[in-house]
Order: structure tokens, then sequence, then C-alpha cells
């Protein structure tokens, strides 16, 4: 009840309307002003000091800076990330905050949330996702179940893409590297009267590495292949009504190895991300409304040319999404977020046999719908103290109803100081292949987590010199776990249900997880130029299953410790040199820690010359030393790699 009355009695403070002013647009995929880091990932465009959770927020200048061609090698540089791998790129890629599990981060384009109703945790596979046409990337820390709703008990990771300001304006990049890789990415777009477009593409492929570590016997090249497409058009049909659509598709092709050996086999995948929407302002814009319908699309298949049927592996995953959100500038320094969702997922998945004389057995099929309405108030109560509290109820088909709360606030104070806390609830619906595949079970409760953090960030040398830290709490329970089934098993759940066909195993609820630890970053302008920044990372995931022979074990592919740091400079004749160095301290890749994953150090060089305002040269090493080490047990990970290219913005 603590909680409810602390939402009522911040709301009854709202007594006298102040003069009228805008409510901000209620959209995630909102262009930031580039005069101030503004956050969109909190639905509505916030000033990053008045953000009361951990973020970090890279702008075009950034991701330019850093020259990672996917977004995964980027976000694993941010405090609290860590990503492990099977292989080279295009490999199943698993992204985990603050040691949560890698289905429970949401990631969104352009607003659109996408997982993979197929995939097993329901979630996002980074593997294909390359920073293509992204303007700015946001990572919030975690719990924002308040917002996004399920799978967002780790936190959100939020890629805009650009919306051009200019008539006409363009931008390309184009590089080749090591292992016959090349990238190829464009884009154009303009404003002309009332009508705001872009479109852009990309190319990649590379020969790759083998999956399979060639210390396990890996000898093949297992390369990769990506085609995406994206778009963003604008309508301006009135001065207060605006009509949305955007658009992003990705083609890939993998080429994948089993967990002991090189083989043929191969992987297809297909994304396709829809949007169309309405934004409609009203009452000098202090109410601005939203009305979208989003979807997602995702195929996947796998092949192996050696068999008589040559795909092993055949699946689809679909989401159709209506929301409404809303934001009211109730009076200055007090607004209102709300809004109401219908998401509908459904599924298939079969893995046919390899002879052709067997039949292929009914595909795997599943739905479920999930309703939610949500409200959270901002305020500004005193200069520099900003405040939030919201609360969240989702009714799953299958899940149930759930109700929940978030708090948080950011004061910033005249010394430069800036002191957040945070309080967040999560909850995880459980996915349509843990209820509904040949290793379902549709007895399986939602996932519940909550969490908290308090941090500190000081500003010395008129923001030439920043520091801060944050430390946090979260608690999981309910996890959803696979567990294996013996040969001689007379346990019903070890057969598929309604049947009596013998089963590996089966989904169940069973553990705890607990994770807590500090985030640490510093970063120091000390001359025209030079930039040199770092961050520090202790975050220890644990099984708090009890009872269990894994009680108190970390959990599988979580480092505990962490450590990034960078330094750049620009030289007065146009030259920018710079270095990285990333520090990964050991790590288990089972739940019995049985297996351990040793520490890694890896370096990186970096160069970019300035030719034109217009047009730049920029090359790079990633692995200087040829590091050999491996983020998931068995598979292979990219050695020393050169790469070099141009640019042009206009």
């Amino acid at each position: 009840m603590l909680k409810y009355s602390f939402l009522i009695s911040l709301l009854l403070s709202t007594t006298a309307y102040a003069e009228e002013q805008q409510a901000a647009q209620p959209d995630a995929a909102a262009e930031a002003d580039a005069s101030d880091i503004l956050v969109t990932a909190t639905r509505i465009a916030t000033p990053a000091e008045k953000v009361p959770v951990s973020v970090t927020v890279l702008d075009k200048a950034a991701i330019d800076r850093n020259q990672d061609m996917g977004v995964t090698e980027l976000l694993q540089r941010t405090p609290g990330v860590s990503m492990s791998r099977n292989g080279g790129y295009g490999t199943a890629t698993s992204l985990r905050i603050r040691g949560a599990e890698a289905d429970q981060t949401v990631v969104v384009i352009d607003g659109v949330k996408l997982n993979d109703p197929s995939s097993a945790g329901g979630g996002y596979n980074f593997a294909n996702l390359l920073v293509g046409d992204a303007s700015r990337i946001e990572v919030l820390r975690g719990p924002q179940s308040i917002l996004w709703g399920s799978q967002a008990i780790g936190g959100v990771v939020n890629v805009v893409t650009a919306l051009p300001q200019k008539e006409l304006e363009g931008s390309f990049d184009v590089e080749a590297g090591s292992r016959q890789t090349a990238s190829a990415r464009a884009a154009v777009g303009g404003k002309q009267g009332a009508l705001t477009w872009r479109l852009g593409g990309q190319a990649f492929s590379t020969d790759g590495i083998s999956a399979i570590a060639p210390a396990f016997g890996g000898r093949e090249k297992d390369g990769y292949t990506n085609r995406n497409l994206s778009g963003r058009v604008e309508v301006a049909i009135t001065e207060n009504v605006t009509a949305d659509f955007r658009g992003y598709f990705s083609k890939g092709r993998t080429d994948i190895d089993s967990t002991t050996a090189d083989n043929p086999t191969y992987a297809l995948s297909r994304e396709f991300v829809g949007y169309a929407g309405l934004k409609i302002d009203l009452l000098d814009k202090r109410l601005r409304n939203r009305i979208a319908y989003g979807y997602t699309d995702t195929n996947r298949d796998n092949f192996d040319p050696r068999n008589q049927r040559t795909k092993t592996f055949d699946s689809a995953g679909r989401n159709k999404r209506l929301e409404y959100q809303g934001a009211f500038a109730i009076a200055d320094g007090w607004t209102a977020l709300f809004g109401a969702e219908n998401e509908r997922s459904r599924f298939r998945s079969v893995s046919p046999p390899a002879s052709l004389a067997t039949p292929i057995p009914a595909a795997a099929r599943g739905k479920a719908e999930i309703t939610s309405f949500y409200g959270q108030l901002l305020a500004e109560p005193i200069a520099g103290l900003s405040l939030n509290v919201g609360v969240r109820n989702d009714d799953h088909s299958r899940a149930g109803n759930k109700t929940l709360f978030s708090a948080g606030g950011a004061w910033s104070l005249p010394t430069g100081t800036i002191i957040r806390a945070a309080y967040g609830e999560g909850f995880k619906a459980p996915t349509l292949y843990q209820l509904f595949s040949e290793f379902g079970n549709e007895a399986l409760a939602p996932e519940e987590a909550d969490g908290w953090e308090a941090g500190a960030e000081q500003k010395l040398l008129d923001g030439k010199l920043s520091f801060g830290a944050t430390y946090f709490e979260r608690t999981t329970t309910n996890q959803i776990v696979f567990n294996s089934c013996s040969a001689t098993s007379t346990l019903a759940l070890c057969r598929q249900p309604g049947t009596t066909i013998r089963r590996s195993g089966y989904y169940l609820n069973v553990a705890r997880a607990e994770a807590h630890g500090i985030e640490a970053q510093a970063s120091l302008q000390p001359i025209e130029g030079l930039i040199v920044d770092g961050n520090y990372s202790w975050t220890v995931a644990e099984d708090r299953s009890k009872g269990t022979t894994t009680f108190g074990k970390w959990l599988p592919r979580r480092p505990r410790n962490q450590a990034n740091g960078s330094i750049s400079y620009r030289w007065p004749v146009g030259l920018t040199t710079g270095g990285a160095i990333r520090w990964s301290g050991h790590s288990f890749d089972n739940a019995s820690n049985a297996q351990r994953l040793d520490s890694y150090t890896l370096v990186d060089l970096r160069a970019e010359l300035e030719l034109s305002e217009q047009f730049r040269l920029f090359a790079r090493v990633e692995n200087l030393f040829d590091k050999d080490y491996m983020t998931a047990f068995r598979y292979g990970t990219l050695g020393r790699s050169i790469y070099a290219g141009f640019r042009g913005r206009f």
C-alpha cells in the first residue's frame, strides 16, 4: 500500500496550474535536439540529467568515432553490459545488462519493440543488428517494465535512425578489411514542406572465422552476409496532425557449426519491422497523442546440405501491436504520460527429419495476447529536482494479470552534482516457445523481478571532467530454466504433451536469481581535442535457488569484473588518433561453474583524417595483439583485424 499511497499523494500535489506549456512528443523515435543530450527511450524526450535511472547515450559523433560495424560491439563498451557470441559475425549473439538474461532486454528500433516469439526466450538476437543508419543509440539499465512491458527486466536498448533537417541530405560509409570483410552503407533524405523522408541501406559480407575454435578442431571459414534497408516518412497533414511511417528489413545468411565440429550447415534469417502512426496535438499542444500500429515478422531456417531433406529447422514469429500514448502538460514542470497497448503474438516451429522417408511432424504452434495500461507522472517540484512515479497493469492471456510500480528521482545541484535513485519492478510472461514447443510446459508462471539503484555524478572544470558511480540490486523469481530428462525418467513432463513421445527436457519455474554491483565511469577533456574516458563494472549475478546444486554459483557467461578505457586526440591538421582497451574478468560457461572462461584484454587502435567538411578517411586495428579468447566455450572469436574506409556527410 505504501507505493500506491506515494503515487496518490504525488498526484494530489499538482493543485495549481502554471502558465501554458507544450508537452513533449510521446515517442521513443523522436529526433533529439542537437544542443542537448535527450533520452527518448523514456518514451518522452527527457534531458539526460533528469533521467533517474542509469543511461548511456551514443550520438552520431560517438558512433562514427568508435567505427564499430555492429551495435553489439558499441554496446559492450558501455557500463554494465556483457556479450557472448557463438563464433564470428552473424552467429547467435547474447547481450546481457547487469547480469540479467539475454532475453530480458527490450530492443527498440524507431519506437517499435522487437522480439522473436519463435525463439526460445522470445528475445532479440543481436547478430543481425548492424549500426546501419542509426543516429542515436540509448541504453537504459535496470527494470523498465512500466513503459516497455514484458521483457524489460534487464534494461532497454533504443536505436533511433536519422530524420532529415535539410531540404536534401545524405551520408555514406564504405569500408573493407580482414577476412574479405566489406561493408557499404548509404542514406538519403530531405524535408520539403509537409514531407520529411529518409531511406537508408547497408550491405555487409565477410568470409569469417570457424564458429568452432581452432583449439577444438575448427578449420573451415564460416561466412556471413547481411542486407538491410530502413526508411522513415512523416507527413504534416495539418499543423497539429502528422502521419508517421517507419520500416526496417534485414536478411542474413550465416554459416554455422555443430557444438563439436565443422560442418556445412547454414542459417537464413529475415526480419521485418513495420509501423504506421498518427500524431495529434490538442489544447495548444499541451495534450499530445500518438496512435500507432506496429508489426514485426521474423523467419529463421536452418539447412544441412548433407541431408536428403536439407531443411533442418523452420520457424516464424509475428507480433501485431496496437498502442495509444499521450502526454499532457498539467502545469509548469508537471507532465503526465499515459497509454494503452494490445499485443498479439503467434509462432510456428518445426524440425524436419533428415530422411525423406520420415514424414515431417506437425509444427508446434501457439499464440498469446497481452493488454496493458500504464501511467507515469513526471514532476519538477523545485528547480533541479526531477521526480517520476508510474504504474502499469498487464493482462496476459496465458500468464494472468500483473500490476507493476516504479519511482525515481534525479537532483541536479548548483555544484555540478547529479544524484539519482530509482526503484522498478519487472514482469516477463513465458514465451510461446516455452509454452507450446516440443519442450513446452503450459503450466509455467511468469518471471518477476524488482530492483533499485542509487548513484551520483559530478562535473567539474566547466564540464571538462565528469565522474560518477551507481550501485544496483535486482532479484528475479520464478525464473524459467530448461530442465533435462534422463533416458529412464518416468516423469509425465518428460513426454511431449498429449503423447507418449519422450523428449530431452522441458521448461520449468525453479530458479531464483540475484544480482548486485557497481558501475563507475569517468571522462576528461583536459585540452582542446583530447578526450579520455573509461568505465568499470562489478556485477555479481548468482543462482539463489535454494535446495539445488547450483545455489550460490555464478550465472553462466557473466564476468564479475569488466573495464573499458579509450583515448583520442584531434591534431591541428585534421587527423584524429585514438586507442581503446577492453578487459573482461573470467566467467563460467555453465550453471555448475565447472567450465571456466578465462579473462582477456583487447586493445584497439583507430585513426580518422578529415579531408573536408564532408569527407573523411578512417582506419582501425581491432584486437591488436591477436589475443585468443572465448565468450562461449568451444566457439571462436575474431583475432587481429584491420579495416579501412571512407565516409561522407552532405
